[in-house]
């Protein structure tokens, strides 16, 4: 029988936060626990404390008797409990916490490295710093991106633009510049609106940013328009993304078709078991994934595909796996390399974690 427990923490930012379309002063963490042998494999999505119910109401039976080697079968179990709750949004969230758990459980129980499990294709991956909130200032933007880029040495740093739902747009293109002098000419520039441009409005700020060599915009429109997406990225010589909001396999296969680089969530997909055929749907298309954000449930599961592209080294997450998890990775370099340890190599702090328990 495998045991499944959970506990939901909640860690003020350690500054106003705020993109495009989006303010938050606090990030939530529901934390999955499998249990089973004596050993124990952790999850977790970043999403509202009412995954949390969902896991011990709905998903929880239809684990316990399930062979912890057989995570596709628990996968599967759990996808069809959700039929009538909903499985996009705050169910898919559930599901992925728990499958991530099972995962690491069974790495745990075999006594292997969580990537040696998976089978990987590479031995590490590259990443890219992001935040750049709209919420900083010049300086706090400023001392973000040489962090990144000079201290740690990440070629690649991502900020948020389309400020007051898009209204801002000389501001966006002032910060721009000021990311671009901050890190020099040798560091790729990414940005990410949030979804807050209309389909013009997108096309003639990717145009304008041409100068400064914005190489990656992300969600330049809604995820939800995406002729709007496949629009920008005819006219702007950057890539454009999108995904983050896919909580399930047939999200994915007109996105596809809409951008250029497709991205996914590890605890919004599905787990890993979903996140696995994601991946084998963009290779099918000649498409590159790149994940988005948790950035150490990401490590071991991208260095199991071939068309991996980059992990978002995401301070809001970076920050919290850091204070709550022993054997975080550094990024040092641009690259992060996962642990030899059993599983995903993570142990909970408890004691610190406490102070931010709410459930």
């Amino acid at each position: 029988m495998t045991d499944l427990t959970t506990s939901v923490y909640t860690v003020p930012t350690d500054a106003p936060e705020a993109d495009g379309t989006l303010s938050w002063t606090s990030t939530t963490l529901v934390l999955a626990e499998a249990r089973h042998d004596g050993r124990t494999g952790l999850g977790w999505t970043y999403g509202p404390a009412a995954a949390a119910t969902l896991i011990g109401g709905l998903l929880e039976p239809e684990v316990r008797d399930v062979d912890p080697m057989d995570v596709p079968r628990a996968h599967e179990a759990m996808r069809r409990a959700l039929r009538n709750a909903g499985r996009p949004g705050i169910g898919s969230m559930a599901v992925s916490a728990v499958d991530t758990a099972l995962w690491d459980l069974k790495a745990r129980l075999l006594d292997v490295p969580l990537h040696r499990l998976l089978g990987s294709v590479r031995t590490d991956v590259d990443v890219y710093g992001s935040g750049g909130f709209t919420s900083y200032d010049d300086e706090r933007t400023r001392a973000q991106l040489r962090h990144w880029s000079a201290e740690l040495g990440i070629p690649r740093v991502k900020i948020k633009i389309g400020g007051s739902w898009g209204r801002a747009e000389d501001r966006d293109l002032a910060r721009l510049r000021l990311a671009r002098a901050a890190v020099g000419d040798g560091v790729a520039l990414f940005a990410d609106a949030n979804g807050a441009y209309g389909v013009k409005q997108a096309i003639r700020v990717a145009r304008a940013a041409e100068d400064v060599g914005l190489r990656w915009f992300e969600e330049p429109v809604s995820s939800d328009d995406l002729a709007g997406l496949r629009a920008v990225a005819d006219a702007a010589a950057c890539e454009v993304a999108a995904g983050e909001y896919g909580y399930d396999l047939p999200y994915f296969v007109p996105l596809m078709d809409a951008v250029d680089c497709p991205q996914t969530d590890v605890t919004r997909c599905g787990g890993i078991t979903e996140f696995l055929r994601v991946a084998a749907l963009a290779r099918a298309r000649q498409r590159d994934l790149s994940a988005h954000c948790a950035p150490h449930l990401h490590a071991a599961v991208m260095t199991a595909i071939p068309n991996a592209r980059h992990i978002e080294w995401f301070h809001d997450h970076v920050r919290i796996e850091s204070m709550l998890f022993d054997g975080c990775l550094s990024p040092s370099g641009g690259t992060v390399r996962p642990r030899e340890d059993p599983g995903n190599g993570l142990t909970l702090r408890r004691e610190d974690a406490d102070e931010f328990r709410v459930a």
